[in-house]
């Protein structure tokens, strides 16, 4: 995919385009960044390594106002060891994170772009999964220890594919949290979100090191407004998330993530 080596920076498009990604977040409880990824490089151009760690910084800010806005509203339904299967996926997380975050400035942008093809696609057809088939399950029976190691392990894969995509994972964490340890759907939106606000927090760091960040003007043109119509969006689609039919709104998003992911980046 041939892109340009000179990004668009548009501030107000930013801030118009993050908005609606942001609802989408808050409504299904994810941070929107799956979304808004194709956005960062059909729109404003930016290579893929590049537009990964500016997607992360801006989905940082979208799921820190989803969770405020969840938690306000008293979704969460905690079992007994819900503190464990937290506490381990977040371990896990930020040990992916650290290591995508890394392996992100070693691969050409060509096979960047294809991990990414892949990674979305597979998302949009699990969104679509979710909408047509009910993820409700007891949860496997793996005991205390057992439930801490797949909690570390499944947190290694998705920090890895957080840091890859700059998502915060959510699409990953719910149905791991619903179909491996039992948590119900509510509760398990709102902790995917509790459980990427680390990872994503070490996959920034990383990214920052590899000097992701230096170009001031991606931070004040595409990162901040981009962060303050998302944050206004994620926190519209928090309030909403009640009123709003999550199923086939996850089968709707689900065929348009597929379709623009293979647009943009099939070439």
């Amino acid at each position: 995919m041939n892109v340009p080596n000179q990004p668009i920076r548009n501030g107000p498009l930013a801030a118009v385009l993050g908005a609606p990604v942001g609802l989408l977040g808050g409504l299904i409880g994810l941070g929107g960044a799956e979304f808004r990824l194709p956005i960062l490089v059909s729109v404003f151009r930016y290579a893929a390594s590049r537009a990964v760690p500016l997607n992360l910084a801006v989905s940082f800010v979208t799921v820190l106002a989803a969770v405020a806005t969840r938690l306000s509203l008293s979704t969460m339904q905690p079992s007994e060891d819900f503190g464990l299967v937290i506490g381990s996926m977040i371990a896990g997380g930020m040990i992916g994170a650290y290591m995508g975050a890394a392996w992100i400035g070693r691969i050409s942008e060509r096979l960047l772009e294809r991990t990414i093809l892949i990674f979305l696609v597979a998302i949009g057809g699990l969104l679509i999964i979710e909408g047509f088939f009910s993820l409700e399950s007891a949860g496997l029976p793996l005991g205390a220890i057992g439930r801490a190691a797949a909690g570390v392990l499944f947190g290694i894969v998705i920090g890895v594919v957080s840091s890859l995509l700059g998502v915060a994972g959510g699409e990953l964490i719910i149905p791991t949290l619903m179909l491996v340890f039992g948590v119900e759907i509510k509760t398990a939106g709102t902790a995917s979100l509790l459980i990427s606000l680390p990872t994503m927090l070490v996959g920034i760091a990383r990214h920052r090191a590899n000097g992701a960040f230096a170009e001031r003007q991606d931070l004040t043109l595409t990162v901040v407004p981009m962060g303050i119509g998302s944050l206004i969006g994620a926190v519209a689609g928090g309030a909403l998330m009640l009123y709003v039919p999550q199923q086939a709104l996850k089968i709707l998003l689900g065929a348009i993530l597929i379709g623009s992911a293979i647009k943009i980046f099939r070439k």
